[in-house]
């Protein structure tokens, strides 16, 4: 196994358990305890998890209320979404990304492309992608910020969103049906979602499966503007074929 997809999974064990022992590791991937502690001390130095006596848990990072409570839930199912959402991208190309759990899932593996140009408001988009060391150039768009998921938003953000044009824009989202489309339950982050929408030419739509007929307090757009749906499983039936109606790719990450 190699070390870096082991130490990938290192991290979501810990986003998963809080916690986690050497001897569990070692366990856990049949390997030597020598290796699991060269593996946590290259992510110790990454700044991605922090040694403790006998094992590790998770760095430290002002979102440690709501926005790190939702990185802890179905870990697997949007490391799956961001690992085949990842397949749709290519060098050279321009990408919008704004705040969610899902979102550091997915930096985590477009950071692995180089030669892109990437703007977002999420502080740990920006360092999951920089801390890669790739030739890839980070925009943070700056604005009025939030502690708990470290994001910006407000007008200045919009007005500096409004100065570039990318290839997609990448979303995760609150809530996604038929009839209302994608939305958001936090009207800045909605805010921000759209205008990145008018300066993109595609919007790739990230989305778990407990997003699917539920209802969000902000719209962001109808289903007419996804051109692909990237989620670990399909939509229900009536759902489904709304998209397919709209035109709408939907990819199954397995």
């Amino acid at each position: 196994m190699k070390p870096s997809f082991r130490q990938s999974k290192i991290i979501d064990l810990i986003r998963e358990n809080q916690r986690i022992d050497v001897n569990d590791l070692a366990n856990h991937f049949g390997a030597s305890r020598e290796t699991i502690r060269r593996d946590l001390s290259a992510l110790s130095k990454q700044g991605k998890i922090q040694k403790v006596h006998g094992g590790a848990v998770l760095a430290k990072m002002s979102a440690e209320g709501s926005f790190q409570r939702r990185m802890e839930r179905n870990v697997q199912e949007k490391r799956q979404i961001a690992k085949e959402a990842v397949k749709l991208f290519s060098a050279r190309d321009t990408i919008f990304i704004d705040t969610g759990s899902t979102s550091i899932y997915f930096a985590e593996e477009i950071a692995k492309i180089n030669n892109l140009t990437i703007i977002t408001n999420s502080a740990l988009v920006a360092k999951v992608i920089t801390q890669a060391n790739t030739t890839n150039k980070v925009f943070l768009l700056g604005g009025e910020y939030s502690g708990d998921n470290q994001e910006t938003f407000g007008s200045l953000a919009i007005q500096q969103i409004k100065t570039f044009r990318a290839h997609h824009v990448v979303l995760t989202i609150g809530a996604l049906d038929g009839s209302t489309g994608v939305m958001d339950f936090n009207i800045n982050e909605a805010q921000i979602a759209s205008a990145m929408l008018e300066q993109a030419q595609s919007l790739i739509v990230l989305a778990d499966h407990t997003k699917f007929n539920n209802i969000a307090s902000f719209q962001v757009c109808a289903l007419d503007r996804i051109t692909t749906l990237v989620c670990d499983k399909m939509p229900p039936k009536e759902l489904y074929e709304e998209l397919i109606q709209q035109n709408v790719e939907i990819i199954e990450a397995s």
